[in-house]
């Protein structure tokens, strides 16, 4: 299933004018605030009627301006997951879940409350009160609620935004599965860089109401224009060093050292490399304490006018790295493109993919 999206939409001084399709999976709407990710979002949630354009998931039209096409919000079939839970504090998580059957059309509103339960991993909350849960319990009922609906699409706007890291990091693993078991598409709005690339498989980029760029997460975060840019690279769990406590991530651009992770050989992680975590040399450097060197070649630099920073893009065996550098260390290094160099990388982020 996908979503297509064609609008134009002005309400002074801001305009929207946002054109793209999202794949399967999960679809990250990233930018700075004020950017146009909520006046999207409440677009095809059905909150605005935009000026111009098409909405449609799968093939069914929300909206076609030319043909005079409005589905209401109440009829599009669309699952909502927000910042705050929004549970009814005087009903059971058994009775908060259910309620959302009531939205779910014709014989849908199967018997599937078991598989939803097992998904997000709330059976033992099933007769507590939303009131003696924490704030990733919270957003995990919440999605449950909205899948029981059986909507077409999930719009999560900013989901763990008001969780600590701590409750983030129990969430996710749940939006993980969702995003890979419950055959629905997910719309994820966030300001993060590292939930966008651990969770997102499609990212579209939003700078000032335009889309400027769609793609694989893979390939769009390393030439997105954020503060906190940064690589993804897919790797596998190769092995572990259990003197050292480390684990060894076999990837494409080269093997990754990384504290001990809990995942057997063979698991698939993504490893997030932020740009400002990237050294770089021109020679294999020696007696150093960073663990992880890769070698590769200057593909681009970027830099804009009165800035000290410049971002140097490289190709790791085929994969993409960033690297964020003063302008004078990339003059006194003459790095131009193809010139062979060597990564040295301080810290790296993994998660399960």
């Amino acid at each position: 299933m996908s979503l297509e999206v064609a609008v134009d939409h002005a309400r002074d001084p801001f305009r929207l004018a946002a054109r793209f399709t999202s794949a399967p999976g999960l679809t990250a709407l990233f930018g700075r605030s004020g950017s146009g990710k909520t006046t999207l979002v409440d677009i095809v949630g059905g909150l605005i009627r935009p000026d111009r354009g098409r909405v449609a998931i799968d093939g069914h039209v929300l909206v076609d301006t030319e043909r005079g096409v409005f589905v209401p919000k109440h009829r599009r079939r669309i699952g909502y997951v927000f910042q705050d839970s929004r549970l009814f504090p005087h009903l059971t998580v058994r009775k908060n879940l259910l309620y959302g059957r009531r939205f779910a059309t014709g014989g849908e509103a199967a018997d599937d409350l078991p598989s939803v339960v097992d998904l997000l991993g709330i059976g033992t909350l099933l007769d507590r009160q939303p009131d003696s849960l924490s704030g990733g319990e919270k957003q995990r009922v919440a999605i449950g609620r909205a899948l029981l609906a059986h909507p077409r699409l999930l719009l999560m706007d900013e989901p763990l935004a008001s969780l600590d890291e701590a409750r983030r990091a129990e969430i996710m693993p749940y939006i993980e599965r969702l995003r890979d078991e419950a055959g629905v598409p997910i719309i994820y709005v966030s300001h993060s860089v590292a939930e966008v690339a651990r969770l997102a498989t499609t990212v579209v980029i939003l700078s000032e109401g335009k889309v400027t760029a769609v793609g694989p997460v893979a390939d769009i975060l390393p030439i997105a224009d954020i503060d906190d840019g940064g690589s993804v690279l897919d790797a596998t769990v190769a092995r572990h060093d259990e003197r050292f406590h480390l684990t060894v991530l076999a990837s494409a651009a080269g093997e990754l050292q990384v504290p001990r992770l809990s995942a057997a050989p063979g698991t698939s992680v993504r490893a997030y490399i932020r740009a400002r975590d990237v050294m770089l040399s021109l020679r294999p450097p020696e007696d150093i304490s960073a663990l992880n060197v890769l070698p590769g070649r200057v593909v681009t630099v970027i830099s804009s006018p009165g800035s000290a920073h410049a971002d140097v893009r490289l190709d790791c065996k085929g994969a993409t790295l960033m690297a964020r550098l003063t302008v004078k260390s990339v003059q006194r290094l003459d790095l131009i493109p193809d010139r062979p160099v060597f990564a040295v990388i301080k810290s790296v982020s993994f998660e399960r993919s």
